[in-house]
């Protein structure tokens, strides 16, 4: 199925520009891969080489690159993943974005609280765009 039919919510609340990398890496995989899990695994791996999620959205990012190990990986495995935040990024830009997000608590988090923190407070948001 093209991606187009198939593109997330989170993408699609997000630039044409996100939408356009997730619909271009979905069918480009599901022509190597076949339709199913892996074709979405490697559409949001090439997704967050250039944005990262915020909120219930995704965000072009400053830097290109990986956001997490497994989008490291040149075929993304069913794994642990940092679900969109940009684990690669500064202290400093994960807590301004805690800030954005007004995550309490976050001027004493580690940068792995503050991973953690965005995640839950990216997956709160999202489902609360869905109802």
């Amino acid at each position: 199925m093209p991606g187009r039919e198939e593109l997330p919510s989170t993408v699609a609340r997000s630039s044409k520009k996100a939408q356009r990398t997730w619909i271009k890496a979905h069918d480009s995989a599901v022509e190597t891969y076949g339709e199913g899990e892996r074709a979405h695994r490697t559409a949001f791996s090439a997704l967050k080489h250039s944005f990262e999620k915020v909120g219930d959205h995704w965000e072009a990012k400053d830097e290109k690159g990986p956001s997490d190990p497994q989008a490291e990986r040149s075929t993304p495995a069913q794994g642990d993943t940092a679900g969109g935040v940009d684990a690669n990024a500064s202290k400093q830009h994960l807590y301004d974005l805690a800030k954005r997000l007004d995550i309490e608590g976050r001027s004493r988090m580690s940068k792995d609280e503050l991973v953690d923190a965005i995640g839950k407070a990216n997956n709160r948001a999202t489902a609360k765009a869905r109802s």
